[in-house]
């Protein structure tokens, strides 16, 4: 079983311009947890609560101004499969405002970490 956020939308002073540390920007972030069969019992306590989740994503990005969505994307993946457990932390980062070289489209990392 899995469970997926999508699109999570948090501005962030990450960033390798002054700019984008001084000013900020938008960030979103994709998550998918394997979780086994957690929730299967239709307990909360039992289940990874995605509420729980989102939150986390938000102090993880909040608690440190990266120069690289890599670094961001890892540090994301890392708490994430430490906090709650689960088999595999999949986290893509993207920057939705970032035109490279001036083209049309978007860039995103992808980091996945097995669970421990």
């Amino acid at each position: 079983m899995k469970v997926e956020l999508h699109g999570l939308r948090l501005h962030g002073y990450h960033g390798v311009h002054d700019s984008e540390a001084r000013l900020g920007q938008v960030f979103l972030y994709d998550v998918e947890l394997e979780v086994g069969d957690r929730g299967a019992s239709d307990r909360i306590e039992d289940a990874v609560d995605y509420i729980e989740v989102a939150k986390a994503v938000r102090e993880i990005s909040d608690a440190h101004a990266y120069a690289l969505i890599e670094a961001l994307a890892i540090a994301v993946a890392d708490e994430l499969r430490a906090r709650f457990r689960v088999r595999r932390a999949t986290v893509r980062v993207t920057k939705p405002a970032v035109r490279p070289a001036g083209l049309e489209g978007t860039v995103s990392v992808i980091v996945s970490r097995p669970g421990r």
